[in-house]
């Protein structure tokens, strides 16, 4: 009876075999040396951020890197964004607020406020850095340093993950596992192909002569996904590139609640899978599929197992299902501690997996027709 159950349920053990790769938390930007002397200017795109903005500017502000100018481009803001910008402006000579211009046609929000800073700024780096992370003060001189460590003209760093509210830890888990997986920075830091490469659009540190030579964010201005389409970008042009983790040093809390999740995602899952496939039609083409192998991967076990308990399919299915179930919750166990995550939460796994199979369905269905953000809708240039 046991081995009758055990097989049908091994499929099922495969994620555990990521374990090893996904444990690598290598290369890490702490190991980097510190180094200072290089103007840098931070970038910040801002939008309604009045409720994040406080933190990363203190962050920033405390960091021990020298010299520093901070450029916060309020990208039309209807909140408090520019008034806080503005107070932190006037007590520190070193942050500079930017009025946003209005949105060229054919423009997304965060690209266009990107490049208005770089117009602004006078450093020899940039630091292209969003509202909602929080910097501890090594951060940045250690960045620099692995720049010049690696003779690179991109550097990019993955932070902790800040997961406060129940939606945030039944779901966030289950979409970086993903992530983790797919973009390793091992596997980056070696690419040999467009698909590999990815950024992370929280921390992105450049020299201002690779940026202006593949083409500024002017070459990604109608991309949501513009942090893994730069990073492309300084693939094809030949730049070197480095990716890092930086748990201890960097943290976001990309959202705050289920509504706020789901359009995030929805924004971004759709269009960054297919745009990770840039040179390949028809892997491009059944990004849509493998959501859906991936949805009902996980989800098959426990569903069948509750329909074999209410009788509704064979009985003898109730066995393996259950063993399955318990192999998944047991993965997710394990990845949530070492996530950050409450172990507990792996009992919430079908209800984050069916969150993410709507977000996936919603997100391929409204493709780049309809993509919302920050009060804004964008469709097709």
């Amino acid at each position: 009876m046991i081995v009758e159950a055990f097989l049908p349920a091994v499929p099922w053990l495969a994620p555990f075999l990521t374990f090893v790769r996904l444990a690598r938390r290598t290369p890490a930007i702490r190991d980097a040396p510190a180094a200072r002397g290089r103007l840098v200017s931070v970038i910040v795109p801002a939008r309604n951020e009045a409720a994040n903005l406080p933190t990363l500017l203190d962050s920033l502000l405390a960091s021990d890197y020298n010299p520093l100018e901070i450029f916060v481009v309020d990208d039309r803001s209807t909140d408090a964004t520019a008034a806080i910008a503005g107070a932190y402006a006037q007590r520190d000579p070193r942050v500079r607020v930017i009025p946003g211009e209005d949105l060229p046609a054919g423009w997304y929000g965060k690209p266009w406020a990107c490049l208005q800073g770089y117009r602004a700024a006078t450093g020899e780096l940039l630091l292209f850095t969003d509202a909602d992370t929080r910097h501890a003060p090594g951060l940045l001189s250690r960045a620099v340093g692995a720049l010049e460590q690696e003779r690179a003209d991109l550097v990019s760093v993955l932070p902790r993950l800040a997961c406060r509210s129940f939606w945030e830890r039944a779901v966030m888990p289950l979409m970086f596992a993903t992530l983790g997986f797919r973009f390793h920075p091992r596997t980056v830091n070696h690419a040999r192909h467009a698909r590999d490469m990815i950024a992370n659009g929280q921390f992105i540190l450049v020299t201002r002569a690779g940026y202006q030579a593949v083409g500024t964010h002017a070459i990604v201005r109608h991309e949501v996904a513009e942090d893994l389409v730069l990073a492309q970008a300084f693939f094809r042009a030949g730049r070197r590139w480095y990716l890092a983790y930086a748990l201890e040093l960097l943290e976001t809390r990309m959202y705050t609640g289920l509504r706020d999740l789901i359009t995030g995602w929805t924004k971004n899952v759709y269009v960054g899978g297919r745009r990770s496939y840039p040179d390949e039609p028809i892997r491009r083409a059944l990004v849509p599929a493998l959501f859906l192998l991936n949805a009902l991967y996980w989800l098959l076990p426990p569903a069948v197992a509750l329909l074999a308990a209410l009788g509704t399919v064979p009985a003898t299915w109730l066995a393996p299902a259950t063993m399955a179930t318990g192999f998944c919750v047991t993965f997710w166990a394990l990845f949530n501690a070492g996530f950050g995550v409450s172990p507990l939460y792996a009992l919430t796994y079908p209800l984050g997996q069916a969150v993410i199979a709507w977000i996936f369905l919603r997100s391929t269905f409204r493709g780049e027709r309809r993509i919302e953000w920050r009060g804004r809708t964008y469709g097709p240039s």
